[in-house]
Parts: structure tokens; sequence; C-alpha cells
């Protein structure tokens, strides 16, 4: 089985924002990066090139590929921010529906800017998906 790609780096999350050139997706991601700090109460680690991550937890499929993901974090991609916050359970899906202008992927959500949403929708919702990641998905062993 092919190694995970996306593993913790030693890259300093701050420098890696600061490259950032679009000065909006820049003044988000520092945003992002202190409220997402604040709600999950860890450190920002880079995961892989761009993606900012908070917290850790192990997963193991039923295929047997397992690996350790971020609980919650976010990536300041040029053409939006893609955020990986949970959005799969009934509580999420009824923040999403107050959320603001959004799109949603198979594993993230897309946002243009973080002037298009309600920014205490999403701290709520990084909240949840950081709680229900490690009290229900974690997988210690």
């Amino acid at each position: 089985m092919a190694a995970n790609k996306t593993v913790p780096t030693r890259v300093d999350p701050h420098e890696f924002i600061a490259s950032v050139a679009h000065p909006t997706r820049r003044a988000d991601a520092q945003v992002l990066l202190e409220m997402m700090e604040g709600v999950s109460g860890q450190p920002a680690t880079m995961w892989g090139p761009s993606i900012i991550g908070f917290g850790t937890y192990h997963y193991k499929y039923d295929s047997g590929r397992e690996g350790d993901a971020p609980a919650i974090g976010f990536s300041p991609r040029s053409a939006n921010l893609s955020l990986y916050v949970l959005t799969g359970t009934e509580e999420s899906r009824e923040l999403l529906a107050k959320l603001g202008k959004h799109k949603r992927g198979a594993a993230c959500l897309y946002v243009n800017k973080l002037s298009d949403i309600d920014f205490e929708v999403l701290t709520e919702l990084a909240r949840h998906g950081f709680q229900h990641t490690m009290n229900v998905l974690h997988d210690p062993s």
C-alpha cells in the first residue's frame, strides 16, 4: 500500500501563511488559524505542503488502509479557502444551512472569503467537528 502523502511537516504555518500571494486569502488564513487554535486548543501544524491542521486522529478503513489526519484544518488555496471541518452529522448540516455562500466537496467545505459567510456559524462548525472527530472518530489503537 502506498504511503500517505499528507503527513505533518516541520514547516511553520505562520511562514506558510505569510507566503500566500492573495492578500484577502492571506488575511483570512490568519483569522482561521487563530480561530481553529482557539476551538481545538491545539497548535497549528502543516500537513503536506498546504494544509494547516489542528489536533490529530488516527483512522483505519475496512480496506486496511490507515493513517493519521488533522482533526480540523484549512488550506488557503488560490481558488478558495478549503475548510476541513466535519460536515456529515445532523448538527453540522443544520449549521451549514445558516453558514452563507459555500460549496461542499466530499471531505471539505469551500468558501471564497470569510466575508461571504457567518463566521460565528463557521466557528461552531469547527468546534463541533473537532469534538466529534476526537470523541467519536478517533481510534487510538
